[in-house]
């Protein structure tokens, strides 16, 4: 056992000593090579070194720019996604093709109200700043009419009863006192329907669905 050890010690540190002997040739081999150079070919190898060199940073700047430029376009490019998501949400919400919430006011109606007065209370509260409007479970689109005599209101072809309610999303404080202003809407359907009543309720959150009507243009086309 201790011979076999023997053996295999001496053949791990020749085996060594082989790698060094072999490594200190190829070292001399180099020098010897290098040392038989004329110092002018000395110079011209050690010249294109120093030019291999200056075109590998060269290549590393370029790199490092190209770099530095796709990142800033990646980062625009995120950027411009998120504005035009942003906007094509703003659109549907404006457009009602989607759910909305925010605060807003209700208008509670009660009383033989007609189409026309319904559409006067809508008018209003657009031109008050009023972002989304459903009146009961419709939502107020485009093309969205009320129509009627009075007591016998409809919206879109839905029957509003003798009382009915209007959501508005949009600045409370603001639509409020629009509706409720002196001469305003409100004073001018009292005059004329003196049985309707109309109670303005601010509140933090209303949350109005989206319209089940179709809103793509059969004849119209974007102008490009």
């Amino acid at each position: 056992m201790h011979v076999r050890r023997n053996q295999i010690t001496i053949a791990a540190v020749a085996f060594v000593l082989g790698l060094l002997v072999i490594v200190q040739l190829r070292t001399q081999a180099s020098e010897a090579a290098y040392a038989g150079l004329s110092s002018q070919d000395l110079t011209i190898l050690v010249a294109n070194l120093n030019d291999r060199n200056d075109q590998l940073r060269r290549e590393v700047a370029t790199l490092d720019r190209d770099l530095t430029r796709l990142t800033q376009n990646t980062e625009r490019g995120d950027a411009s996604i998120n504005e035009l998501r942003t906007d094509l949400q703003r659109v549907r919400l404006y457009a009602g093709l989607d759910a909305a919430s925010g605060p807003g006011v209700i208008l509670t109606i009660r009383g033989p109200i007609d189409g026309s007065g319904v559409e006067d209370l809508v008018n209003e509260l657009r031109n008050a700043g009023a972002e989304a409007i459903s009146i009961e479970d419709v939502r107020v689109v485009p093309g969205t009419v009320a129509t009627g005599l009075p007591g016998l209101a409809r919206v879109d072809g839905t029957p509003l009863g003798e009382m009915f309610e209007v959501l508005a999303i949009g600045p409370p404080d603001k639509l409020t006192g629009s509706l409720t202003r002196s001469g305003g809407i409100i004073a001018q359907l009292g005059a004329t329907l003196p049985d309707v009543v109309v109670d303005v309720t601010p509140v933090e959150r209303l949350d109005l669905p989206a319209t089940d009507r179709n809103l793509v243009p059969t004849n119209g086309r974007p102008l490009l």
